[in-house]
């Protein structure tokens, strides 16, 4: 099975997130975060997270890019687990059994948008509120340039 992890280039989730998800961290989109919210109130670092944050598994930070990779059925489960226990802390679900299925669905949703992405791949998120108030999300992928961004200016070569 494939999912998504936080993939950084440069520091700058650091400094727009509010809590930024390391490196290589599984991740899902995570737009239940904002559910509750009414599009005035997503402001500041929140509407960076909003707007283009996916929401790791294991800090529960967010991260502009995420990549697809390989998961195992064990950690599939450990990550519902997680995940599930976060919306009981976090997000007022009543009991584990209760937040469980919510878990697996949100992880689910993750795994069938990656599915025939090939491994390494590169996604981005784009969230925003429809006039109606109701989150809407857009998934892209990032191709790399098929050819050089920049000119050789010198060689290194061996010295004589």
């Amino acid at each position: 099975m494939k999912l998504l992890r936080t993939i950084r280039f440069d520091q700058s989730d650091e400094h727009v997130f509010e809590a930024s998800a390391g490196p290589d961290e599984w991740a899902v989109s995570g737009a239940f975060a904002f559910a509750e919210l009414a599009p005035e109130e997503v402001t500041g670092k929140v509407k960076q997270a909003f707007a283009n944050g996916f929401l790791s598994l294991e800090s529960f930070g967010r991260a502009t890019f995420a990549t697809v990779a390989e998961v195992e059925p064990d950690e599939h489960d450990r990550l519902a687990d997680a995940l599930a226990t976060h919306f009981c802390d976090c997000y007022g679900a009543p009991d584990m059994d209760a937040a469980l299925p919510a878990a697996r669905e949100e992880i689910a949703f993750a795994a069938d948008l990656v599915a025939e992405a090939p491994i390494n791949t590169v996604f981005t998120v784009r969230r925003s509120h429809d006039n109606t108030g109701a989150i809407r999300e857009e998934f892209r992928t990032v191709t790399p340039p098929s050819k050089p961004l920049h000119t050789r200016i010198w060689d290194v070569v061996d010295g004589d």
